[in-house]
């Protein structure tokens, strides 16, 4: 299983990025794909996840200002995210997984994780 973010950048608040993350090894179209930041100085946090169905779950922290959607033509997931805050900055990670887990707001354990992307958001 490979999970290959891109995307990251620097980008001045209000700003938009785009990250993208590449799969393979795996059926993409059967797992659930998340996204989730490690923030300096901070601790771990869940963003959002797209469930099989194509139904999107995102943290209130993101909520509005984030999109994921999925491309299971091309075992891709995105990340669009709009109206950057400095407090957005961080490594972004894309992860996957399909057994069910009280683990996550997803509903579902994140077996599988990407190296990450780092999104910084500054003047």
């Amino acid at each position: 299983v490979q999970l290959v973010e891109t995307g990251g950048g620097l980008v001045q608040p209000g700003g938009s990025l785009r990250l993208s993350c590449a799969t393979s090894g795996f059926t993409f179209s059967s797992y659930v794909m998340g996204w989730a930041r490690q923030e300096p100085g901070k601790g771990f946090e869940w963003v959002c996840g797209v469930y099989m169905n194509g139904s999107a779950y995102c943290e209130d922290s993101v909520k509005g200002r984030f999109t994921i959607s999925r491309d299971n033509a091309k075992n891709t997931v995105y990340l669009e995210m709009d109206s950057l805050k400095p407090e957005d900055t961080g490594v972004y990670h894309c992860a996957t997984g399909k057994r069910p887990s009280w683990s996550n707001p997803f509903g579902y354990a994140m077996d599988y994780w990407g190296q990450g992307t780092q999104v910084t958001v500054s003047s």
